[in-house]
């Protein structure tokens, strides 16, 4: 009886892609809470929005032929209720507007648009390769690491641009590419794992993903040598050990163990819901450490 009542609610979150929306909002927080500063409820309404829009359009966009006969549960879920998808999408993008217009600088209206372009680019095939139209995801290797850049600028570069325009906080330029570039690895080593679920979809498709090229295994050790990295420049970087470190080094080692018990097998909920759900768990971690502490 639970399970009828909670299962359709979960649908609702993680295949409306209303959950990875909030995930993206903990990402920001996650940037404010590791400079010290005040969150910008502006910023992370638009990083909502921007995300819900953004990965809705996706989906619209790359509607199958027969969705109804999609092995996926969230295809399935998305187009049939197809209403419900484009008007989440229409709404999203026209809170958008007002948003950007009124409340961002310049400097982050053109971020904005930057990742906008980068995002709408990678399934809009709008590039002649063959004599075939292909978007940015068609050109080997790139699809990681272009949706690793978006999120980084996302959730890390507009706050920092944003709080350097309107409160004056000098942010240098090297804790700026460290914040981004261990966010970028953190982002990377959680998106390999769905494509390595698709691997046979992807192939299928001709795209060149990270483990079409490197193949099931060698992918997963890519992605905990991405875990690594993260690692290594968050002790590196750090000359004493705070209990922000403490905290993502902990969700750190979740999603490596979370990487390396998913599998082609695992159901859908696996990664949508634990996988992606490691970015909000960061926040929650850091926030519990801190008031522990």
């Amino acid at each position: 009886m639970i399970k009828k009542v909670l299962l359709p609610i979960l649908d609702f979150l993680l295949f409306s892609n209303l959950f990875i929306a909030i995930c993206a909002v903990a990402q920001g927080l996650v940037t404010y809470h590791l400079l010290h500063a005040k969150p910008d409820k502006y910023i992370l309404a638009i990083i909502f929005f921007g995300t819900l829009s953004i990965y809705n359009f996706s989906m619209l966009l790359s509607k199958p032929k027969n969705p109804e006969d999609s092995p996926f549960a969230r295809v399935r879920w998305i187009f049939s209720h197809h209403r419900l998808i484009i008007s989440i999408t229409l709404i999203s993008m026209l809170c958008l507007i007002p948003l950007g217009l009124l409340y961002l600088s310049i400097e982050a209206q053109l971020l904005m648009i930057f990742t906008a372009v980068l995002a709408l680019g990678y399934n809009v095939p709008f590039l002649t390769l063959n004599n075939q139209k292909i978007g940015l995801r068609n050109i080997p290797g790139i699809k990681l690491f272009l949706i690793a850049l978006v999120w980084s600028v996302s959730c890390v570069l507009l706050p920092v641009v944003e709080l350097e325009h309107n409160y004056q906080i000098n942010i240098s330029s090297a804790e700026t590419l460290l914040l981004v570039a261990k966010r970028f690895l953190f982002i990377a080593a959680i998106t390999i794992p769905f494509d390595i679920r698709d691997l046979f979809q992807d192939k299928l498709y001709a795209l060149k993903t990270i483990p079409v090229m490197l193949g099931e295994k060698k992918a997963y050790i890519f992605c905990q040598f991405l875990l690594v990295a993260y690692l290594v420049l968050l002790i590196l970087f750090n000359q004493t050990v705070n209990i922000d470190t403490i905290g993502l080094t902990l969700t750190l080692l979740l999603t490596g163990w979370l990487i390396f018990k998913s599998n082609i097998k695992k159901n859908e909920y696996y990664y949508f819901f634990y996988l992606d759900g490691t970015m909000l768990l960061q926040y929650l971690v850091l926030v519990l450490i801190s008031f522990i502490s």
